[in-house]
């Protein structure tokens, strides 16, 4: 059976630091892909003011056993204090899409 699919989404400042993420993920076998797509306009709530930033979103795709280790790593590699570390479940796919995924993250 292959395992259940996930799609993370983590934000950054800059189109670098965005494909560093991205690349580190994927070097590291903790995402199969990601996406990086920017630049979009960020309004937020941090320490008591609406802010505005532009910022470059990352799109991962792991599998649910990948997520804790995926996590780990963006927390490390990060630069914010509180980054946009959001999994959401991957209700339906191609099969072979998935079974990559799977492959293409799965420990050794």
């Amino acid at each position: 059976m292959t395992p259940a699919a996930l799609t993370v989404l983590t934000t950054t400042d800059s189109a670098e630091k965005a494909e560093a993420l991205a690349r580190g993920a994927v070097e590291a076998r903790l995402a199969a892909c990601a996406q990086v797509s920017g630049p979009v306009t960020s309004v937020y709530r941090w320490k008591d003011a609406v802010e505005t930033a532009e910022e470059w979103q990352v799109l991962l795709k792991t599998t649910e056993q990948r997520y804790d280790a995926l996590e780990a790593h963006l927390l490390a590699a990060h630069d914010y204090e509180t980054p946009e570390i959001v999994a959401t479940p991957v209700v339906r796919g191609s099969a072979a899409y998935l079974e990559w995924i799977a492959a293409e993250t799965a420990e050794r």
